[in-house]
């Protein structure tokens, strides 16, 4: 049932999920037998918000304060009938989305959707449930585990990608930007990115990356990316980044038509980032793309380089009519939560004492609870 949102009942339960940046996959093609891995930035004040109370009736209800939350509403109703299905908690809910991250433009939607949805659901029970554990029982994290490890603790992060058993992609670093840095997100609003089979389709076509340029991708994390990020040495940080990015994007340029960026209009903006940053900040700028796009992003050591760009690129003719080019900072917590039958409350920054993964069940299993 779809309807307007009904007034506040006593108990409500909110969720507040971080989008992210998805800065590259370690090794695409499985060269040394472990597939993906990835490096990924979470972003402040990009979020999806749900809201979950009692129901006033019998069954449950779903409402949404705009369009484009609205139209997230059928996979919201399909997460939360998973986790009644899974967990046996049948009691009629009200899920709100107050506030949706744009579908299917690189920051990650899908996976914060279902993981507010499923904290949500878990806080509203009592439920002791990881965050791994939500994101596999509802389908995500199965090539990248940024959207899972950034949902628990922000910040940058680095995975070592799914096991080959099911098990989700282990976080093996983080490190909290210098807070002076800051992201340029290049956005084309209503654009979307490959997803889903389309997604999988073209991962399939692509020819494997050479081991050669997955060793590059590496040794550019570790000797110049985390360190960079862990030092406060931004050109190490943004050279390492612009690196891998031109790997990545010349392996996934066959499925974009040839590029290295989803939308050209969205790729000569970056290119001339690129080429013209150094006359306006003193310093390079580590430009690419998150994910499938279309959303790109430029890295800025301040607050002023990045308005000093947005600025040039806009008296230039960079910023076709249609883009927006806005600064964001890197978010070096997870996603909030809140109830009011208790004190407001952080997501936990590391997972439980339980283990990730001490189940093995089939996909409509009940969960064990704790």
């Amino acid at each position: 049932m779809t309807a307007s949102a009904d007034p506040a009942t006593p108990r409500l339960v909110s969720v507040d999920a971080p989008g992210r940046l998805h800065l590259g996959f370690l090794d695409p093609s499985a060269s040394l037998g472990r597939r993906f891995g990835s490096l990924g930035l979470v972003l402040d004040d990009w979020v999806t918000r749900v809201e979950l109370r009692a129901a006033p009736g019998a069954t449950d209800l779903f409402t949404a304060d705009t369009p484009e939350a609205r139209a997230e509403l059928p996979r919201a109703e399909a997460h939360l009938a998973a986790l009644k299905l899974r967990t046996g908690q049948p009691a009629p809910l009200h899920l709100h989305l107050a506030r949706v991250l744009p579908a299917h433009a690189g920051l990650g939607s899908g996976t914060q959707l279902a993981l507010a949805v499923g904290r949500a659901f878990a806080r509203w029970h009592q439920l002791s449930l990881s965050t791994a554990t939500l994101a596999h029982g509802l389908g995500r994290g199965l090539r990248s585990g940024i959207g899972i490890g950034g949902f628990d603790q922000g910040g940058l992060l680095l995975d070592g990608g799914p096991g080959a058993d099911g098990q989700p992609a282990p976080v093996l670093a983080r490190v909290a930007l210098p807070p002076n840095w800051r992201v340029l997100l290049a956005i084309e609003p209503g654009a979307r990115g490959l997803s889903g089979a389309e997604e999988r389709a073209a991962l399939a076509r692509l020819a494997p990356l050479p081991a050669a340029a997955a060793a590059e991708i590496c040794h550019q994390t570790l000797m110049r990316v985390l360190p960079g990020a862990t030092q406060g040495d931004f050109l190490a940080f943004a050279m390492g980044v612009g690196r891998i990015q031109q790997i990545v994007g010349d392996h996934f340029a066959p499925a974009q038509d040839g590029e290295a960026y989803t939308r050209p209009a969205i790729g000569r903006l970056m290119r001339w980032l690129e080429a013209h940053a150094p006359a306006f900040t003193s310093e390079p700028v580590g430009v690419g793309q998150s994910s499938w796009g279309p959303t790109s992003f430029a890295f800025v050591s301040r607050p002023e380089h990045g308005q000093a760009l947005i600025a040039a690129a806009r008296a230039a003719g960079a910023l076709a009519q249609g883009l927006q080019l806005v600064m964001v900072r890197p978010r070096d917590h997870g996603a909030l939560v809140s109830d009011s039958a208790d004190t407001a409350h952080r997501a936990p920054s590391r997972p439980s004492a339980e283990s990730l993964w001490r189940w093995q069940q089939t996909e409509q299993a009940p969960w064990r609870l704790h």
